[in-house]
């Protein structure tokens, strides 16, 4: 990487990358190949979300707490921005989007809360993280393409607004069991510890 790119400026431009999957989500009411904008904006928001670590580790310039901040606090307005983008599309109503989000914000929640009280920082569920996460929705986005919104496969509801409810559903159960799983942990390890 050229000096001139710093931490900074490569989470910058993941903010861009989550920007430009939001406007082509949106501009596919228009036309099915803004889509492509949407893909494309996966591709950059991927290169700078994984990369600005990456480089402040290599450069032995790493700022642990205002890094931890600012990449999390990225990370939740980015998934607002992709979600929300999904919702204004044509393809998935906004309440399965907005459902979707409430999900991966509860599994934050539990992953930031699990630092706090446990001091582990899990990204991954079901062997899936951030990664994974990308890939399954450019592959929604290249079947969105290929199928068109349509009307509704069951009534009102699409088979889009059925994937991504499923994947809302799946998020907020994983959060409910991960949530009993570390309460009976945190209840045993301080009944052990009273004794």
């Amino acid at each position: 990487m050229p000096q001139w790119v710093t931490p900074d400026r490569l989470t910058g431009t993941g903010m861009a990358g989550a920007a430009l999957i939001f406007l082509g989500y949106i501009a596919s009411n228009l036309s099915i190949w803004w889509l492509l904008f949407a893909i494309a904006g996966y591709g950059v928001q991927w290169f700078g979300d994984s990369m600005d670590g990456s480089l402040a580790r290599y450069r032995k310039i790493e700022r642990p707490s205002y890094g931890y901040f600012i990449d999390h606090s990225c990370d939740g307005l980015a998934t607002l921005l992709i979600l929300a983008g999904i919702g204004l599309s044509p393809f998935v109503a906004m309440d399965v989007a907005l459902m979707a989000l409430a999900g991966y914000l509860l599994l934050s929640i539990h992953a930031y809360l699990s630092a706090r009280v446990l001091g582990e920082f899990k990204l991954s569920y079901l062997s899936a993280g951030p990664t994974e996460l990308r890939l399954v929705l450019i592959g929604l986005t290249i079947t969105m393409m290929c199928l068109g919104s349509g009307p509704g496969y069951f009534g009102q509801v699409s088979g889009f607004d059925l994937f991504v409810g499923s994947v809302a559903a799946i998020l907020i159960l994983l959060f409910v069991i991960q949530t009993l799983a570390i309460g009976r942990r945190l209840a045993r390890s301080e009944a052990t510890a009273r004794l």
